[in-house]
């Protein structure tokens, strides 16, 4: 355990970090040194798009210099309401080669936020993937004075028609209210009677196309305002084109600084309205490689490939994509709902992820096993249980090293198969990975190393490595970062990656930021023997999912307990795929009509009528109207309990301990998850599937003695199991969301 206030740094001897860089000086690095042909990939329905990494600095440089013919200057924000893409890198990299500031949007965030966001950002510019996504947001542009021109990247063939349309549609009254209606203006030029007007609706949430989409010829044509310029991506980059030039371009590279401000990243709040993160270029360069220094055996240009499914609005994968472009790595970008059918595709050697997709294939394996028979899944049991007796770091039996020798031939070989053959480590973040998945799938060569950072840290600080990974942990410190324990157990850290500070958020910045510089995480952790971190809490209200979302729970609580049916109400799902409630009941407020419901049963009873049930789904409901997908409660649980400072379930200040009620009542919370620690799928069904599995622990006992993988296949088929065992482990092709439930997350 860690001693408070310990200073803990990088174990490597070169404990530098890089700093002053800029970001299109990773890219510039790049083209001159590996010139990649095939640098960016865009996946789609009908194939793969390719372009090289030359190809896409010279697109992001007439990109930077169209911009500035729109009047958009250093310093402005420009903000990106996109899908994660190449289009999305090709507008980050422009905008930063234009001087500009960009403010990347989450799009599963409520239409509200969205509008705070440019309004307070003060967005100049917005640049929108597609005519869909600008149909949903252009009804809140009517209060943001500062913006002033809108590109839009995938644009159909009748583009100067649309435009022109988008332009000339009015908003009326009505007796329902306002609505934007547009008629097309060449019915009206054929002398020909105007169609029926199309509205637009305002849901409380974007509705965002799973898959990249090109914009629908029939899309409602809604309202923008007159003084709002209107442009098509390939618009701007043909003015850029017009201006191109070898001293344009080393102009535009030489008013760039490390120190000027890259991004502002809009990140969810404990409570009210997102907090804008201030980061500079050197802070998300020189956080992308000191961490990418720390894998030695990375290779540099297209002997590394990339398969990138991350919302590149998180600083997360952003940061990554930084690091590969500078690399020239080969990145293939695809969705999440079809990265498992890319990869054997694409057969990438790195990948990052966040625990739900490994969770996925953790249970994939799990479920696939349970359905074989005989003597295949006598084979696959023993295997299983190798696996979940390893243990990542800990020194290996000779006997125990070639029984995992012999599993890997049997069946951990074919585990790995779906992946594409040359993966080399996942690397895990934004949200904590279970110990014994991390576990299994090293021990069948699939290797994890699960980080940890913040927005506000510019993404990694600390990491797991190849020779220094441990379960349960998110690694030691990179070169640069010094970590130390508060004695309320809160991580507090200092690096030249922390972030300059929340955007026009004095006092919330004061809050996180010390005057030492220390940053106070709101997470609460410690150190192992071995100076692994690991997290064990949440010191502030907020927390994530598994998907790598975070969770604001307190308004949702605070709307249910305006009710008079609701006594407490605590939100819970940290780690989980989604977010769980366990709701208080006031009894009291229930019987008050004993008619109502039969009050006279056991309270176990009682809460379990669905009557009751009915009602407070009825809450949930309202509750969840107007949240996030990722923040909508999925299921809940009444539970009858009391909250008091006594029982340590309310802290001084009459707070909700969090962990505490994570703790007390943990089956309920089970119950909602339905999660009961994985079993092995042992089945001892009949001695003659046991005994194979005792002969196959024999045979490996003779595997040192210099025998080939031919000759344990010859053992195997010998000791009477049947004389063709075909593994096949493939994950199913599919569209469906729910393969890693992680949408756009």
């Amino acid at each position: 355990m860690s001693y408070f206030n310990k200073i803990h740094r990088s174990f490597s001897q070169d404990n530098i970090p890089i700093l002053g860089r800029s970001i299109p000086s990773l890219l510039d690095e790049a083209c001159d040194r590996f010139p990649n042909s095939q640098g960016l990939n865009q996946w789609h329905k009908d194939g793969c798009d390719s372009q090289s990494n030359r190809e896409f600095r010279l697109a992001a440089e007439k990109l930077a210099l169209g911009l500035q013919t729109t009047k958009i200057a250093k310093g402005d924000r420009v903000a990106l309401l996109m899908h994660s893409d190449v289009s999305f890198c090709l507008a980050d990299m422009g905008c930063l080669l234009a001087g500009t500031v960009n403010v990347p949007i989450d799009l599963t965030q409520t239409l509200d936020n969205i509008a705070f966001i440019l309004s307070h950002s003060e967005a100049k510019a917005l640049i929108v993937s597609n005519l869909d996504l600008l149909a949903q947001i252009i009804p809140y542009l009517g209060d943001h004075p500062h913006l002033q021109t809108i590109i839009v990247v995938d644009v159909p063939d009748n583009w100067q028609q649309k435009k022109h349309e988008l332009l000339t549609c009015k908003e009326v009254s009505t007796a329902a209210g306002s609505k934007i209606v547009c008629q097309a203006n060449i019915t009206e030029a054929r002398g020909e009677e105007p169609t029926e007007p199309t509205t637009v609706s305002h849901p409380a949430c974007l509705s965002i196309p799973m898959l990249l989409c090109q914009a629908r010829p029939d899309l409602p044509c809604p309202h923008i305002p007159q003084c709002i310029q209107l442009f098509s991506l390939e618009e701007i980059q043909a003015k850029g084109k017009e201006l191109w030039s070898v001293a344009k371009t080393e102009e535009l590279r030489s008013s760039i600084t490390a120190q000027d401000l890259a991004t502002i990243i809009y990140i969810a709040a404990e409570t009210g309205q997102p907090k804008g993160v201030m980061l500079t270029h050197e802070n998300m360069t020189a956080d992308i490689l000191t961490t990418f220094k720390t894998f030695k055996h990375l290779k540099i240009g297209a002997k590394e490939t990339v398969l990138s499914f991350l919302p590149l609005y998180h600083i997360f994968a952003r940061v990554m994509i930084y690091g590969h472009l500078h690399y020239g790595h080969s990145v293939h970008f695809t969705t999440p709902q079809r990265a498992l059918q890319h990869f054997p595709l694409v057969r990438p050697t790195m990948v990052a992820t966040v625990p739900r997709l490994l969770e996925k294939v953790y249970h994939k394996i799990l479920d696939r096993g349970s359905k074989l028979r005989g003597a295949k899944k006598s084979i696959f049991n023993w295997a299983l249980q190798l696996a979940q007796n390893y243990e990542l770091g800990a020194k290996l039996s000779l006997f125990y090293a070639l029984q995992l020798k012999l599993a890997d031939i049997l069946v951990f070989s074919q585990w790995r198969s779906p992946f594409g053959g040359k993966l080399q480590y996942f690397i895990s973040g934004g949200a904590a990975l279970k110990a014994e998945i991390a576990n299994v799938l090293s021990a069948a060569g699939i290797t994890v190393l699960q980080g940890y950072g913040l927005t506000e840290t510019s993404s990694v600080i600390c990491c797991n490595l190849e020779k220094f990974n441990r379960a349960g942990t998110v690694g030691i410190p990179i070169p640069g970062a010094k970590i130390k324990i508060n004695r309320d157990g809160e991580i507090l850290i200092k690096a030249p990656y922390v972030m300059q500070g929340y955007y026009k958020n004095p006092e919330a910045t004061r809050a996180v930021l010390d005057e030492s510089g220390w940053l106070h995480t709101g997470d609460l952790g410690e150190f192992t023997s071995e100076g692994f971190l690991t997290i064990t809490g949440q010191k502030k209200d907020l927390f994530k999912l598994s998907i790598g979302k975070y969770v604001m729970p307190l308004p949702l609580e605070d709307h249910l307990k305006q009710s008079d049916l609701v006594k407490q109400v605590v939100v819970v799902g940290t780690d989980k795929k989604f977010c769980g409630l366990l709701v208080f009941p006031d009894l009291q407020s229930l019987c008050k009509d004993p008619q109502a419901f039969d009050c006279s049963l056991p309270i176990d009873d009682f809460l379990q009528q669905p009557a009751i049930n009915d009602l407070y789904q009825t809450l949930v409901d309202a509750a969840n109207q107007d949240l996030p997908s990722w923040s909508k409660v999925k299921r809940f649980q009444l539970v009858n309990g009391h909250f008091t400072v006594a029982n340590g379930l309310l802290d001084a200040d009459l707070k909700v301990r969090r962990a505490k009620v994570n703790q007390v009542f943990a089956s309920a919370i089970n119950a909602m998850y339905h999660e009961e620690k994985p079993a092995t799928i042992v089945s001892r069904e009949t001695k003659s599937r046991l005994s194979v599995r005792e002969l196959i622990n024999s045979a490996s006992r003779i595997v040192f003695c210099t025998k080939t993988r031919t000759w344990l296949r010859a053992l195997i088929n010998h000791l009477t199991l049947p004389p063709t065992i075909s593994w096949k482990w493939k994950f199913p092709k599919t569209e469906d969301s729910e393969e890693l439930d992680l949408k756009e997350s």
